[in-house]
């Protein structure tokens, strides 16, 4: 085994002497992550990539969940992608409009990524409709990052 890779105290694992999970829990990781999941939602609306877009959409408020969820509650969070289990457990007062939209997005993170009928699929998200889910995605994941 590469001598970065090995395990330490209670199966720590450590990448270049420095202890991933420890690297981990920094939320400003997960908001980075975030920031940069971004960017290429971006490039698949420009590209007519719109699936694509919309599910890197879902990815970045994870990412950005994630992180707020180790800044509030100082644990590492659960392996999970569900947006509205990180809302609740961290009791997020969501007004109306992030609320119906973050449940629409969790109803999406599935079909985008494994679409039972991918043209019919195409067929549903108008470049004008992803552009309005991206900047809406933008919006809630500043919100999150302040709270």
């Amino acid at each position: 085994m590469d001598d970065r890779y090995r395990l330490f105290d209670k199966d720590i694992v450590y990448f270049n002497n420095q202890p991933i999970l420890e690297q981990q829990l920094k939320y400003e990781e997960w908001f980075f992550q975030s920031d940069y999941d971004l960017e290429p939602a971006q490039f698949m609306l420009q590209s007519g990539r719109n699936i694509y877009c919309i599910f890197m959409c879902h990815l970045s408020l994870e990412k950005a969940l994630k992180g707020l969820f180790i800044k509030r509650l100082n644990q590492y969070p659960p392996e999970l992608n569900d947006l509205i289990c990180f809302v609740e457990k961290l009791e997020l007062k969501l007004d109306k409009e992030q609320e119906d939209f973050l449940i629409w997005l969790n109803k999406m993170a599935d079909t985008t990524c494994y679409p039972e009928d991918l043209r019919d699929m195409l067929k549903m998200f108008s470049s004008k409709q992803t552009d309005n889910i991206l900047r809406q995605t933008k919006t809630i994941q500043q919100w999150i990052k302040k709270q």
